[in-house]
């Protein structure tokens, strides 16, 4: 089973074509997303907002009466005036980041705590492919650090300075979007976490799906941390499904106007793939969950792997340790 879902996503074509078969697989519904399923009263931030996925999820929990903060690297505060002009509402802020970069991060948790003070919902959304690797200002590979490092990084550093807002009215929730391409690694690399290695555009294909098991595992450990022994937020992570969006901007020229065509014809639109984010954040049916992953609206277990508690323990051990050594580095 582990080979064959390797070969599903081995490189851009075959990740592309098992993208479009997902989309006319029968799935059963976890649940349905309610016009009554709304954020009033409710601060939600999403990171990479500017575009695609999380500029959809953004509108959306603006129309549903969200205090919305954009977290993005571009986009300000045009994205920002665009969300208003969308929704009617002028309850939109936006604030700089770049999760390539700690120090980056590190500033938006302070904006984070000085301007707003508390969050209830976090939708950790931005991610990358890019064509080749290419190192961050702290020396490590980007894609590496964007689509995993730095939710580690984020999260614990909004919960260090208490930036999650505790009501009698519901717990808050953590969303990750994570990706089914978790599953493609056959056994995690514990020696090469957080090495640079080079890469060209076929291997960023590979190592998209072993990011985003460290993602997956990640936020299993975490709500298995948080909810040791009550529940004090719920951690949720899913794959949207393939969506016609700009990640794939950075493949090679040539192949650009027929990965359009493919994206356009095949694939969801962002408003779309973002009903199962807006789900997660808002439904009521998840009120009391610690922990739910989800394909599109189906309700799934994740990767053995990443469920394995051991695995979960050494991740964030091994993240610890590389955190503080980029720290100390500084």
């Amino acid at each position: 089973m582990a080979g064959k879902m390797q070969e599903k996503y081995s490189n851009p074509f075959s990740a592309t074509l098992t993208g479009i078969m997902d989309l006319f697989r029968k799935h059963e519904p976890a649940g349905t997303l309610k016009l009554t399923d709304r954020f009033d009263g409710k601060t939600v931030l999403v990171d990479g907002a500017s575009s695609g996925l999380g500029f959809a999820v953004a509108v959306e929990v603006a129309r549903r009466g969200a205090k919305v903060i954009m977290a993005c690297r571009s986009g300000i505060p045009g994205k920002g005036e665009e969300v208003k002009k969308r929704t009617g509402s002028g309850d939109i802020s936006m604030l700089p980041v770049d999760f390539s970069d700690i120090s980056s991060i590190h500033r938006l948790v302070a904006g984070i705590h000085d301007q707003f003070g508390k969050i209830d919902i976090l939708i950790c959304n931005a991610g990358l492919v890019p064509k080749k690797s290419r190192k961050t200002p702290q020396g490590i590979e980007e894609m590496f650090m964007v689509n995993y490092l730095s939710k580690f990084i984020f999260v614990n550093l909004l919960l260090k300075e208490d930036c999650f807002r505790h009501t009698g009215s519901g717990h808050p929730r953590i969303i990750f979007v994570s990706s089914e391409t978790h599953r493609n690694p056959r056994e995690f690399d514990w020696d090469a976490f957080g090495v640079y290695k080079e890469y060209s555009i076929n291997k960023s294909i590979e190592l998209y799906g072993t990011y985003k098991l460290l993602l997956t595992t990640f936020a299993v450990e975490l709500s298995r941390r948080l909810n040791k022994v009550e529940l004090t937020c719920s951690v949720f992570a899913l794959c949207p499904g393939p969506i016609n969006s700009n990640i794939g901007r950075e493949a090679p020229k040539i192949f650009l106007p027929l990965m359009k065509l493919i994206f356009m014809l095949f694939f969801k639109s962002p408003a779309k793939a973002a009903i199962p984010v807006i789900y997660l954040a808002a439904s009521p049916d998840l009120e009391n969950k610690p922990f739910d992953y989800l394909f599109l609206m189906s309700r799934k277990e994740p990767d053995e792997k990443a469920l394995d508690p051991e695995n979960g323990k050494r991740l964030w051990k091994l993240s610890e340790q590389l955190v503080n050594s980029l720290l100390t580095k500084k």
